[in-house]
């Protein structure tokens, strides 16, 4: 599945378009940053409540696909500046957390 098709599947908006082509291999739940990064998998879409521009540094440090901010986060707008300025696909849902990794874990990989 690319970043696009699982922006269909689960309504996603998006804030910040970087490689929408980009595959999803899997999903990472999580808000401790220093967690995300070591346990985040490349190609996988993260979702988090997290909205700062350090969501968006650590993003590129695990080489995710996608960040989905959930439960109708905003982020801040130096979050969205940066990932603007490194590509990096920034997602939103008013989905819970746990309802877009349940979404998540249904659709195919």
């Amino acid at each position: 599945m690319t970043v696009r098709d699982m922006i269909a599947a689960l309504s996603l908006e998006i804030l910040c378009a970087g490689d929408l082509d980009r595959p999803v291999s899997g999903a990472y739940c999580g808000d401790l940053l220093s967690r995300v990064m070591g346990r985040a998998q490349q190609n996988s879409a993260w979702v988090t409540i997290m909205g700062n521009r350090n969501t968006v540094a650590v993003a590129l440090l695990a080489d995710v696909s996608a960040v989905i901010l959930a439960e109708g986060v905003v982020p801040e707008d130096a979050a969205l500046e940066r990932a603007e300025a490194e590509g990096v696909t920034l997602l939103r849902s008013e989905q819970s957390a746990f309802a877009l990794c349940a979404a998540l874990a249904a659709l195919p990989v």
